[in-house]
């Protein structure tokens, strides 16, 4: 009987995307240094997602630092009925995101940047928009922005100390 070691439980709850890979380049006296940056998104497909990014002198290292940062940088996103609850604009730097709710069976339209975060996080129907900057780091950087400043009904009216008919209203 053959024994398979076992493999840390942590690891398999997440899947991982390589959203973009950087070539930087130092130059030094005797010539340029080549490292590699990484741009990696994580999610469960289930209302977390977080993202990370790493740099090193080969790509597999530097994929390996994105996750290990995007882990410490889970984000909890509150969904209905696999969208969003409401429209909100992200923002960073002088890249923004417009992010709206839609039906059920619209599917996920969006950039690629923003596409990633949106199905890792669980997300099956929404409309995006990029305005401004369209680099990865900050489209994705936007879309955390919103993500994380959504609000459900329920939240909204414990704020108000109304009950959630009066909010609606």
């Amino acid at each position: 009987m053959s024994r398979r070691p076992r493999r840390n439980q942590r690891e398999q709850e997440f899947e991982e995307r390589v959203v973009t890979i950087n070539r930087v380049t130092k130059v030094v006296k005797g010539g340029r240094r080549f490292r590699f940056a990484a741009l990696v998104v994580i999610g469960d497909k289930n209302g977390r997602v977080g993202f990370g990014t790493g740099k090193a002198n080969e790509v597999p290292d530097a994929i390996r630092k994105a996750v290990e940062n995007a882990k410490s940088n889970l984000l909890e996103v509150k969904l209905i009925n696999g969208s969003i609850p409401h429209e909100i604009i992200g923002n960073f730097g002088a890249g923004e995101v417009f992010l709206r709710p839609a039906s059920e069976g619209t599917g996920v339209i969006a950039g690629a940047a923003i596409r990633d975060v949106m199905e890792l996080a669980g997300v099956t129907d929404v409309l995006t928009k990029c305005i401004g900057s369209r680099t990865p780091i900050n489209m994705v950087r936007a879309t955390f922005n919103a993500l994380e400043r959504l609000t459900t009904v329920d939240e909204v009216a414990a704020n108000r100390e109304l009950t959630v008919p009066e909010v609606r209203n």
